[in-house]
């Protein structure tokens, strides 16, 4: 069983640009509630796409060195990393199924 994983400044490199399979990475906030509706959505996708798909989670508040070079303004905010370059970035609560057409066509 796959679950996010807590990505900070000391394993982005590894854990997300190095990664082998693309990494969806949700930039969120424990005060904010539409990353608190997503959040139980982003960990069955890591469960349902296990070995496929890495999902990260990424708190603005005591991350926010990876926050600033990925000039977020918004959250929650999702970015998909392929081979250690960003491939789609979006912003806003949004339903499961358009989570997954965020990256589907990269696992196939």
């Amino acid at each position: 069983m796959s679950k996010s994983i807590v990505v900070t400044d000391e394993n982005f490199e590894s854990e997300i640009l190095q990664s082998e399979v693309p990494a969806l990475l949700d930039f969120w906030a424990a005060w904010c509630g539409p990353c608190r509706m997503i959040g139980p959505m982003l960990d069955e996708i890591s469960e349902e796409y296990s070995g496929l798909l890495k999902v990260g989670k990424i708190n603005v508040d005591e991350e926010d060195e990876i926050s600033r070079r990925h000039a977020i303004r918004s959250i929650p905010t999702l970015v998909l990393y392929k081979d250690g370059k960003i491939v789609n970035q979006v912003s806003g609560a949004l339903p499961k199924k358009d989570i997954e057409a965020l990256f589907k066509e990269l696992i196939v």
